[in-house]
Protein backbone atom coordinates (compact mmCIF):
# COMPACT_ATOMS: atom_id res chain seq x y z
CA UNK A 1 0.00 0.00 0.00
CA UNK A 2 1.50 3.33 -0.63
CA UNK A 3 0.14 6.90 0.00
CA UNK A 4 -1.60 8.12 2.86
CA UNK A 5 -5.00 7.99 2.38
CA UNK A 6 -6.75 5.36 3.91
CA UNK A 7 -3.98 4.11 6.36
CA UNK A 8 -4.47 3.32 9.81
CA UNK A 9 -1.82 4.64 11.77
CA UNK A 10 -1.16 4.87 15.56
CA UNK A 11 0.62 7.56 17.04
CA UNK A 12 2.17 7.51 20.43
CA UNK A 13 2.67 10.79 22.58
CA UNK A 14 0.10 12.47 20.36
CA UNK A 15 -1.27 14.83 22.66
CA UNK A 16 0.89 17.57 22.12
CA UNK A 17 4.22 18.73 19.88
CA UNK A 18 5.74 16.76 17.35
CA UNK A 19 2.98 14.24 17.83
CA UNK A 20 -0.39 16.34 17.40
CA UNK A 21 1.51 18.33 14.63
CA UNK A 22 2.03 15.01 13.27
CA UNK A 23 -1.86 13.75 13.53
CA UNK A 24 -3.53 16.22 12.50
CA UNK A 25 -0.82 16.77 9.41
CA UNK A 26 -1.76 12.77 8.46
CA UNK A 27 -5.65 13.08 9.00
CA UNK A 28 -5.43 16.47 6.69
CA UNK A 29 -4.30 13.16 4.39
CA UNK A 30 -6.98 10.90 5.30
CA UNK A 31 -5.54 8.60 7.63
CA UNK A 32 -7.36 7.15 10.33
CA UNK A 33 -5.50 7.51 13.62
CA UNK A 34 -5.50 5.86 16.95
CA UNK A 35 -3.61 8.74 19.23
CA UNK A 36 -2.37 7.22 22.23
CA UNK A 37 -0.92 10.11 24.88
CA UNK A 38 -0.90 10.18 28.74
CA UNK A 39 -2.39 13.54 29.45
CA UNK A 40 -6.57 12.95 28.36
CA UNK A 41 -7.81 16.41 28.29
CA UNK A 42 -4.85 17.57 25.93
CA UNK A 43 -5.34 14.06 24.04
CA UNK A 44 -9.00 15.15 23.52
CA UNK A 45 -8.44 18.68 22.60
CA UNK A 46 -6.13 16.87 19.13
CA UNK A 47 -8.64 14.28 18.96
CA UNK A 48 -11.77 16.81 19.11
CA UNK A 49 -10.00 18.97 16.67
CA UNK A 50 -9.41 16.56 13.81
CA UNK A 51 -13.26 14.90 13.98
CA UNK A 52 -14.62 18.25 14.22
CA UNK A 53 -13.04 18.97 10.29
CA UNK A 54 -14.17 15.91 9.35
CA UNK A 55 -10.71 13.07 9.88
CA UNK A 56 -10.82 10.25 11.77
CA UNK A 57 -9.51 10.00 14.92
CA UNK A 58 -9.48 8.03 18.34
CA UNK A 59 -7.78 8.52 21.42
CA UNK A 60 -6.61 6.48 24.36
CA UNK A 61 -4.88 7.28 27.45
CA UNK A 62 -1.60 5.25 27.20
CA UNK A 63 1.81 4.85 28.79
CA UNK A 64 4.42 3.48 26.52
CA UNK A 65 6.75 2.34 29.12
CA UNK A 66 3.39 -0.35 30.17
CA UNK A 67 3.33 -3.08 27.46
CA UNK A 68 -0.13 -3.66 28.14
CA UNK A 69 -0.68 -0.03 26.87
CA UNK A 70 1.07 -1.00 23.83
CA UNK A 71 -1.35 -3.51 22.92
CA UNK A 72 -4.26 -1.59 24.14
CA UNK A 73 -3.42 0.54 21.23
CA UNK A 74 -2.86 -1.52 18.49
CA UNK A 75 -5.69 -3.37 19.47
CA UNK A 76 -7.89 -1.19 19.03
CA UNK A 77 -6.89 -0.22 15.04
CA UNK A 78 -7.80 -3.36 14.46
CA UNK A 79 -10.85 -4.11 16.53
CA UNK A 80 -12.05 -0.74 15.27
CA UNK A 81 -10.63 -0.50 11.70
CA UNK A 82 -9.49 -3.73 11.24
CA UNK A 83 -5.64 -3.21 10.65
CA UNK A 84 -2.22 -1.26 11.66
CA UNK A 85 -0.54 0.46 8.66
CA UNK A 86 2.33 2.11 10.45
CA UNK A 87 3.28 2.74 14.25
CA UNK A 88 4.65 6.32 14.80
CA UNK A 89 6.42 5.98 18.12
CA UNK A 90 6.83 9.78 19.23
CA UNK A 91 6.58 9.87 23.04
CA UNK A 92 9.44 11.79 24.65
CA UNK A 93 11.34 13.36 27.65
CA UNK A 94 13.89 15.72 27.70
CA UNK A 95 14.87 15.43 31.37
CA UNK A 96 18.71 16.56 30.84
CA UNK A 97 21.04 17.49 33.17
CA UNK A 98 24.66 17.44 34.26
CA UNK A 99 26.04 13.81 35.84
CA UNK A 100 27.11 15.63 39.46
CA UNK A 101 23.33 16.30 39.86
CA UNK A 102 22.87 12.12 39.84
CA UNK A 103 18.92 12.88 38.59
CA UNK A 104 18.63 9.21 38.32
CA UNK A 105 14.89 9.18 38.14
CA UNK A 106 15.15 10.96 35.49
CA UNK A 107 17.93 8.80 33.51
CA UNK A 108 15.54 6.14 33.71
CA UNK A 109 12.32 7.76 32.69
CA UNK A 110 14.53 8.62 29.46
CA UNK A 111 15.65 5.00 29.07
CA UNK A 112 11.89 3.70 29.68
CA UNK A 113 10.18 6.23 27.34
CA UNK A 114 12.89 6.03 24.47
CA UNK A 115 14.00 2.84 24.42
CA UNK A 116 11.68 0.65 26.53
CA UNK A 117 8.83 2.70 25.04
CA UNK A 118 10.30 1.78 21.27
CA UNK A 119 10.47 -2.04 22.19
CA UNK A 120 6.98 -2.18 23.42
CA UNK A 121 5.85 -0.70 19.96
CA UNK A 122 7.34 -3.42 18.00
CA UNK A 123 6.28 -6.44 20.41
CA UNK A 124 2.69 -4.89 19.99
CA UNK A 125 2.40 -4.02 16.11
CA UNK A 126 5.27 -6.66 14.78
CA UNK A 127 2.83 -9.85 15.35
CA UNK A 128 0.16 -7.78 13.28
CA UNK A 129 2.42 -6.34 10.96
CA UNK A 130 3.97 -10.22 9.48
CA UNK A 131 0.44 -11.33 10.20
CA UNK A 132 -0.70 -8.83 7.29
CA UNK A 133 2.07 -8.88 5.39
CA UNK A 134 2.90 -5.24 5.72
CA UNK A 135 3.43 -2.56 8.06
CA UNK A 136 5.98 0.44 8.73
CA UNK A 137 7.83 1.38 12.04
CA UNK A 138 8.52 5.31 12.05
CA UNK A 139 10.59 5.96 15.42
CA UNK A 140 11.41 9.41 16.30
CA UNK A 141 14.92 10.20 17.51
CA UNK A 142 17.51 13.20 17.23
CA UNK A 143 20.08 14.86 15.96
CA UNK A 144 21.77 14.09 19.14
CA UNK A 145 22.08 10.74 18.79
CA UNK A 146 25.09 12.24 16.24
CA UNK A 147 26.30 14.86 17.64
CA UNK A 148 26.22 14.71 22.07
CA UNK A 149 26.52 17.93 24.20
CA UNK A 150 26.72 18.71 27.61
CA UNK A 151 24.19 17.81 29.27
CA UNK A 152 23.01 15.69 26.73
CA UNK A 153 24.53 12.64 27.58
CA UNK A 154 22.08 9.81 28.44
CA UNK A 155 19.48 11.69 26.22
CA UNK A 156 21.69 11.53 23.35
CA UNK A 157 22.25 7.54 24.13
CA UNK A 158 19.15 6.38 24.22
CA UNK A 159 17.86 8.62 20.87
CA UNK A 160 21.04 6.67 19.35
CA UNK A 161 19.53 3.12 20.63
CA UNK A 162 16.15 3.96 18.54
CA UNK A 163 18.48 4.58 15.67
CA UNK A 164 20.61 1.36 16.59
CA UNK A 165 17.37 -1.04 17.37
CA UNK A 166 15.41 0.13 14.05
CA UNK A 167 18.64 -0.85 12.00
CA UNK A 168 18.75 -4.32 13.91
CA UNK A 169 15.00 -4.76 12.88
CA UNK A 170 16.01 -3.56 9.33
CA UNK A 171 18.32 -6.07 8.73
CA UNK A 172 15.79 -8.67 9.84
CA UNK A 173 13.28 -7.15 7.59
CA UNK A 174 14.57 -7.33 4.16
CA UNK A 175 11.42 -9.64 3.06
CA UNK A 176 9.39 -6.76 1.97
CA UNK A 177 7.03 -7.17 4.87
CA UNK A 178 8.31 -4.58 7.67
CA UNK A 179 9.31 -0.84 6.83
CA UNK A 180 11.31 0.99 9.53
CA UNK A 181 12.11 5.02 9.54
CA UNK A 182 14.01 6.98 12.19
CA UNK A 183 13.01 10.67 12.15
CA UNK A 184 15.85 12.30 13.38
CA UNK A 185 15.11 16.50 14.43
CA UNK A 186 17.27 18.54 15.60
CA UNK A 187 15.36 21.68 17.98
CA UNK A 188 11.97 21.97 17.64
CA UNK A 189 9.90 25.03 19.55
CA UNK A 190 7.52 22.53 21.31
CA UNK A 191 7.01 21.59 25.06
CA UNK A 192 10.25 19.08 25.37
CA UNK A 193 11.69 21.52 27.63
CA UNK A 194 9.32 21.45 30.64
CA UNK A 195 10.75 18.16 31.86
CA UNK A 196 14.32 19.52 32.58
CA UNK A 197 14.40 20.38 36.00
CA UNK A 198 17.95 22.58 35.79
CA UNK A 199 16.80 25.62 35.69
CA UNK A 200 19.93 26.76 33.31
CA UNK A 201 19.81 23.94 31.55
CA UNK A 202 16.14 24.56 30.51
CA UNK A 203 16.66 28.19 29.80
CA UNK A 204 19.19 27.51 27.27
CA UNK A 205 17.21 24.95 25.83
CA UNK A 206 14.23 27.62 25.45
CA UNK A 207 16.53 30.00 24.15
CA UNK A 208 17.74 27.93 21.30
CA UNK A 209 14.13 26.95 20.83
CA UNK A 210 12.53 30.20 20.52
CA UNK A 211 15.69 31.72 18.49
CA UNK A 212 15.33 29.60 15.90
CA UNK A 213 13.53 25.89 16.55
CA UNK A 214 11.80 24.56 13.82
CA UNK A 215 7.71 24.61 14.36
CA UNK A 216 6.42 20.78 14.81
CA UNK A 217 4.91 20.52 11.66
CA UNK A 218 8.36 20.45 9.40
CA UNK A 219 8.74 16.87 11.48
CA UNK A 220 4.94 15.89 10.50
CA UNK A 221 5.69 16.12 6.84
CA UNK A 222 9.07 14.69 7.20
CA UNK A 223 7.07 11.53 8.60
CA UNK A 224 4.40 12.19 6.24
CA UNK A 225 7.35 11.61 3.27
CA UNK A 226 7.99 8.36 5.01
CA UNK A 227 5.23 7.30 5.08
CA UNK A 228 3.88 8.39 1.70
CA UNK A 229 6.13 6.05 -0.14
CA UNK A 230 5.64 2.30 -2.16
CA UNK A 231 5.59 -0.13 -0.27
CA UNK A 232 8.95 -1.18 -1.94
CA UNK A 233 10.37 1.97 -1.13
CA UNK A 234 12.04 2.29 2.47
CA UNK A 235 13.09 5.85 4.01
CA UNK A 236 15.25 4.63 6.42
CA UNK A 237 16.41 7.84 8.07
CA UNK A 238 15.76 11.27 8.31
CA UNK A 239 17.60 14.02 9.75
CA UNK A 240 15.40 17.51 9.91
CA UNK A 241 16.85 20.39 10.92
CA UNK A 242 16.75 24.21 11.26
CA UNK A 243 19.08 25.72 9.22
CA UNK A 244 20.62 27.58 11.77
CA UNK A 245 21.59 24.81 14.35
CA UNK A 246 25.33 23.99 14.80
Amino acid sequence: MSGIEGKVIAITGASSGIGAATATYLAEKGARLVLGARREDRLNAVVDQITSQGGSAVGLVIDVTRREDLKRLTDTAMHRLGRLDVLVSNAGTMAVSPFDELRQDDWDAMVATHITGLLNGIGAALPIFRRQRSGQFVNVASTAAYVVKSPQAVYAATKNAVRTVLEGLRQESTDGVVRTTAVSPGFVNTELDSSIDNATVREEIRRNMDAFGMPPEAVAEAIAFAVDQPSGVEIGEIIVRPTLQN
